[in-house]
């Protein structure tokens, strides 16, 4: 299979597997952490769930670090990269910790969603570093592609491993507020592995380069608004990279949207037990999982046959047919099949969007560019869930909004398609 024969040519990289290796792990950790944070305000008994609810804990925990994620990419333009994933991952050991414990006191929600807010800020910027150091452990802009296929691929999939293992814990063990304690504290483990993970790679390899780092953290404080003015001139100025983002964006809403969608259908309309619900809702994120794996495989292949804004356009077009002619249903099976072709499809699109990013921008304002790409990200998802809030009745059945998605996924891919042609 070429996928795998990509993976042999990139791994014989010793930098890249180490790089590589702190993905997985820290990845993992994240599938771990965000699925015990799900069952517990989703699937505890005491919680009557709501997709106001959902909409309202998305917002706790993203939109603060959407409104700081931009000044922390100034930060980590001048901080070095390797130093971030070490001391980002160590520091979300101790606050993951913390969030079980808060878990287990039974404390006021919202001391459990700051906590849990820390843990994804720290996460986002852990994320961005990761991005922007890949080209630092490839050798040529072709590797540069193949990497951007398969490792941000093989962090999802991990990601979904991660969560996989977190429903298998959570089932296992009795139920109550200690389960998703003894789940949390699994997650920190693993983000202790990665941060010691990260102790094997120089301190100066991930980059920037020493004549770019700033030292002193209130100089590079002073500069952020000159700095973040800085990056989005740049970012205006690559305009490939910028309708890219913006595609990828609305993309990600769909996602969102259709995420809370299933939530809660899991939750009330297919299942008769909380055990049933997790149950379902853990085959739905392996079914996606494995598209993100699909995604991996085709999306070189087709994005050298059609380009990569190409492989964009008929991600975006097949989402817009296949969605609604399996979600209309609300079927246990036809959504299945439709959370594996959203998988391949938003996955497909993602690697392209980060192969443009990386290889459009400059290294010394990668890291703010992927600060934003993150806060696009989370903004998307907020206002995802924002709207699902509106739209789906208790039970999740919501013939409004699966059109309405599919609409956002066509002219997504129009607008693609003709940016490709221009």
């Amino acid at each position: 299979m070429p996928v795998v024969r990509d993976l042999r040519v990139l791994l014989q990289l010793r930098d890249f597997r180490r790089l590589l290796a702190i993905r997985l792990l820290s990845q993992s950790a994240d599938g771990v952490y965000q699925v015990a944070l799900a069952t517990y305000v989703v699937f505890s008994p005491e919680k009557q769930t709501s997709p106001a609810a959902i909409a309202s804990a998305m917002a706790v925990l993203l939109l603060p670090y959407s409104l700081l994620g931009p000044f922390a990419g100034v930060l980590l333009d001048r901080w070095r990269r390797r130093q971030v994933l070490l001391y980002g991952n160590l520091l979300r050991t101790v606050l993951a910790v913390g969030t079980a414990v808060l878990i287990v006191a039974s404390v006021p929600d919202w001391l459990f969603y700051a906590s849990a807010l820390s843990v994804t800020a720290v996460n986002r910027f852990v994320l961005a570093g990761l991005s922007a150091a890949l080209p630092r452990v490839v050798d040529s802009r072709e590797r540069l592609v193949m990497a951007n296929s398969l490792s941000p691929t093989a962090g999802t999939l991990a990601a979904t491993a991660g969560g996989g293992l977190s429903f298998i814990v959570r089932l296992a063990v009795p139920e109550g507020a200690s389960s998703d304690a003894v789940v949390v504290l699994l997650g920190a483990a693993i983000y202790l592995c990665a941060g010691l993970t990260a102790l094997r790679m120089p301190a100066d390899l991930l980059g920037p380069e020493p004549a770019e780092l700033q030292t002193r953290i209130r100089t590079a404080l002073s500069e952020t608004l000159a700095g973040l003015a800085a990056g989005l001139r740049h970012l205006v100025e690559r305009r490939v990279a910028a309708r890219a983002l913006v595609s990828m964006t609305l993309m990600r809403f769909c996602y969102g949207a259709l995420t809370v969608m299933v939530l809660m259908l899991c939750r009330y309309a297919w299942a008769k037990s909380e055990a049933d619900g997790l149950a379902l809702l853990g085959l739905a994120v392996g079914v996606s999982g494995a598209g993100f794996f699909a995604a991996a495989v085709f999306t070189p292949w087709a994005a050298s046959r059609l380009g990569r804004l190409g492989w964009m356009a008929v991600c975006a077009a097949s989402a817009a047919v296949l969605e609604p002619a399996l979600g209309l249903t609300f079927e246990p099976v036809p959504i299945l099949i439709a959370a594996f072709v959203l998988g391949l499809v938003t996955q497909g699109a993602k690697i392209a969007t980060d192969t443009v990013v990386q290889s459009s921008v400059d290294d010394a304002y990668r890291g703010r560019i992927f600060s934003l790409y993150d806060v696009l990200f989370n903004i998307a998802f907020v206002g995802a869930a924002a709207v699902a809030a509106l739209m789906l009745p208790p039970d999740g059945r919501s013939a409004t909004l699966v059109v309405t998605v599919a609409a956002i996924y066509a002219a997504t891919a129009l607008a693609v398609a003709a940016s490709r042609r221009q």
